[in-house]
């Protein structure tokens, strides 16, 4: 008597779209996060994709993720500790300005590539549908493993300092989590906005240079006029990097106020950004 092969797995169905004219409604925010979660099959495959394929080519590979910070740190060094003098205390410049660099560059990284990623892939989005915010998300979980390579080099700068994390190490994770939603939100509503005005591409460089001077990475928070400082605390970077630094290295719990206004403001800006990019998804392919 011959065996009776196993019925095959039922495929997991996913529920119809309908692509329709762009419209403004809040109310299909749960709607459009439940559809996205269909696909987070999807959404993993691609940030494994471009993971590997950033690095296949390259003689260096993985590499590359601790040379741009590294190489940076040691600029920074040279001109704030040698030809300039930046007060940092007790702590070395050099691990004070890594420990700014590691999160600036997670979300610098996350927005040039996200920004540009529809115009990139237009032909994927031209011929099948999916969740278009699927594409800038990717770059935004590729970086974050550049992040953890990263931070390797960071591990090891802290041992040869002598710096010991205490428990306010566990504040990293709201920390990053805050950069990670906020670089989300941004590189949604840029890349939205590229499809229409490719100026925002080249435009992009320029602006994140200059944002990272409006951020406490290469100077301490202290350094910014007491008159200065409830606007500078509005951008959720400022906040971002200086907690980052406060919990692993200055061994001090995060400062509540910058922390909370950076959570605010994010969630702010990360559901805007959302709703104008679902405004926008509907007609990307005949644009773009």
């Amino acid at each position: 008597m011959s065996a009776v092969a196993p019925a095959a797995a039922p495929e997991r169905l996913r529920a119809a779209k309908t692509i329709g004219p762009p419209s403004f409604s809040p109310t299909r925010i749960a709607g459009d996060l439940k559809r996205l979660a269909q696909y987070t099959d999807l959404l993993l495959t691609l940030t494994h994709h471009r993971i590997r394929v950033r690095y296949k080519q390259s003689s260096l590979g993985i590499l590359w993720a601790i040379l741009q910070p590294l190489a940076l740190m040691v600029i920074y060094t040279v001109i704030f500790s040698v030809v300039t003098r930046v007060q940092t205390g007790r702590t070395p410049y050099a691990i004070f300005v890594f420990t700014g660099l590691l999160p600036w560059t997670f979300f610098s990284s996350s927005v040039t590539a996200g920004a540009n990623c529809l115009v990139t892939h237009s032909q994927l989005i031209t011929k099948v549908w999916f969740p278009r915010e699927i594409l800038p998300l990717t770059y935004v979980f590729s970086a974050g493993f550049d992040l953890m390579i990263a931070a390797l080099v960071l591990a090891a700068m802290m041992l040869y300092y002598r710096i010991a994390p205490g428990p306010e190490v566990m504040w990293l994770l709201p920390i990053m989590l805050i950069a990670a939603l906020f670089a989300a939100a941004v590189a949604l509503a840029l890349s939205a906005t590229q499809v229409w005005f490719r100026d925002i591409g080249l435009a992009l460089p320029l602006a994140l240079q200059v944002w990272m001077f409006a951020c406490p990475v290469v100077y301490p928070l202290t350094s910014v006029p007491l008159r200065f400082r409830a606007l500078y605390i509005l951008n959720p970077m400022a906040g971002v990097i200086e907690n980052f630094r406060r919990v692993l290295i200055g061994g001090q719990s995060p400062d509540m106020a910058s922390l909370a206004s950076a959570a605010a403001i994010t969630l702010v800006v990360l559901m805007a950004a959302y709703l104008y990019f679902k405004n926008r998804e509907a007609i990307m392919a005949d644009v773009i």
